[in-house]
């Protein structure tokens, strides 16, 4: 079984489409904030989607991800890079014009809250994350690349200009299992109690 979250209007076929909106394509409607009524899933795909959540129902999300999946299953995201967004949209005020300053705090607030965003991630704590989840590995990917035909070419979100060591668009798989020691939840903690979630 393949999993599509969040498809909005892209169909993937071969895929269950979900989404909390009926689009044409949509074969589950579901909130997966209120979790996943699957088992056994081979894969999940989330393009663009994780973003939308707060920082407390992302890893609530990713938790059922892994409950949903089989031993052996993957879950590949894809989701905007906040250093690459911090490196791209914002400088020093020191070395900016008045203007530029203007347009840099528009541009940053723009790219945290717009589109519906709720939480930008970068790769360490993405990372974090997936294995606070219970994932053992995870793989940092190539936008489209994969070595399981199932998960090549999959991303059709705009991408932009990637940056040396800061890709616009985060594209990762996890696998496996692992326990959390619970610490990185421990420091999420103030973070998660002032998060508004649904």
């Amino acid at each position: 079984m393949k999993l599509h979250i969040g498809s909005g209007p892209v169909e993937l076929f071969g895929w269950i489409n979900v989404d909390n909106v009926p689009y044409d394509g949509v074969a589950v409607l579901s909130d997966v904030r209120n979790g996943l009524p699957f088992t056994n899933v081979d894969f999940i795909f989330a393009e663009h989607f994780i973003e939308h959540l707060t920082l407390a129902d992302g890893l609530q999300f990713l938790k059922e991800c892994r409950r949903a999946l089989a031993r052996a299953g993957v879950l590949r995201l894809s989701t905007p890079n906040l250093d690459w967004v911090w490196l791209t949209h914002y400088k020093p005020p020191s070395e900016m014009t008045p203007e530029e300053e203007l347009f840099g705090c528009l541009e940053i607030n723009r790219a945290f809250h717009g589109w519906g965003h709720q939480f930008l991630y970068n790769l360490h704590t993405l990372t974090r994350a997936l294995q606070t989840a219970g994932f053992a590995t995870v793989q940092s990917k190539a936008y489209g690349e994969s070595d399981i035909d199932e998960l090549r070419d999959l991303e059709k979100h705009e991408r932009h200009r990637d940056l040396p060591g800061a890709p616009s668009v985060l594209v990762i798989e996890a696998t496996g299992h692992r326990e959390s020691d619970g610490e990185f939840e421990q420091i999420l903690q103030p973070y998660l109690r002032d998060a508004v979630t649904h």
